[in-house]
C-alpha cells in the first residue's frame, strides 16, 4: 500500500490530491481564482490529509506536476514538493503535465492534444494515441490554420486545455473536436505518479527543475 501526495501549480488551477494506490481519495483545488498558489497550496495540503485520515509521514512519496506551465507556478509547487520530500525523507516522482492533462479524455480510438496557452498564438502541446503513448513530443508551437493538418486525415483529434479556444478559432476540420476550459488537476497524476512510484522513477530532490520549455523572462514594467 502506498499514498502519494499529488502536487498540480502549472496552470492557475491549484490542485493536490492524496492517492492509495493510484487512485485519488481527497482532492482539493480552485480553477477560479488566478495564480494564488503561494496562499493556498499549503492549506490545501493540509486539507485532503485531512480528509484522506493520514498523517504527512505516512505519505509514501510525494509527486509534482513538472511542466511545462506557469514559471511562477511550477517553483511554487516544486519548492513545496521538495521541502516535504527532504523533511519527510521520501522520494520525488515528476509528472509530465501535459500527459496528465491527456488522461482528462477517454476515447476509443483517434489522438489526443493536450495544450496549454503560452501567450499570443504560441501554445505548449504534444500529441497522445487513445491509449495515452505519446505520438509528438512537447513543443511550444506557433498556431496557424495549418497546425495539426496532416493528422485529421485519418484521425478524430480532440484538443484539451486553456489552449483550446485560439485553437478553435483557427483550425476547422470535421475531425477536430474541442474541450475548453479544461485544465491540468492533481487528480490524474494519481495513477501516474503511482505507476512511476512502483518503478521506483524517482528524480534527485536536490537537482531535479521544473521543465519550462523555454527561459523566463522578466518584462520592464511600464511604470
Amino acid at each position: 500500500m502506498a499514498y502519494i501526495l499529488n502536487i498540480e501549480t502549472a496552470t492557475t488551477n491549484c490542485s493536490v490530491s492524496v492517492a492509495k494506490d493510484g487512485k485519488t481519495i481527497a482532492l482539493k483545488e480552485d480553477y477560479d481564482n488566478g495564480y494564488s498558489h503561494a496562499e493556498k497550496l499549503h492549506v490545501y495540503i493540509d486539507e485532503v490529509l485531512k480528509e484522506a485520515q493520514i498523517e504527512k509521514q505516512q505519505l509514501d512519496a510525494v509527486a509534482v506536476s513538472k511542466g511545462p506551465g506557469s514559471y511562477t507556478g511550477l517553483r511554487i509547487g516544486v519548492s513545496a514538493a521538495k521541502g516535504l520530500c527532504f523533511a519527510l525523507e521520501v522520494p520525488l516522482i515528476a509528472v509530465s503535465t501535459l500527459e496528465a492533462l491527456a488522461h482528462q479524455v477517454e476515447a476509443e480510438s483517434g489522438l489526443i492534444v493536450p495544450m496549454l496557452d503560452a501567450r499570443r498564438l504560441e501554445v505548449y502541446s504534444a500529441i497522445f494515441n487513445s491509449d495515452y503513448q505519446e505520438v509528438r513530443a512537447i513543443e511550444a508551437q506557433v498556431l496557424d490554420e495549418n497546425s495539426f493538418s496532416e493528422y485529421f486525415k485519418a484521425n478524430k483529434v480532440y484538443f484539451i486545455g486553456n489552449g483550446v479556444k485560439k485553437t478553435m478559432d483557427l483550425i476547422k476540420s470535421e475531425n477536430a473536436f474541442f474541450i475548453e476550459e479544461k485544465l491540468p488537476s492533481a487528480n490524474e497524476m494519481s495513477a501516474l505518479s503511482f505507476e512511476a512510484y512502483k518503478k521506483s522513477n524517482i528524480q534527485d530532490v536536490a537537482y531535479f527543475e521544473p521543465f519550462y520549455l523555454k527561459d523566463f523572462i522578466a518584462l520592464k514594467s511600464k511604470k
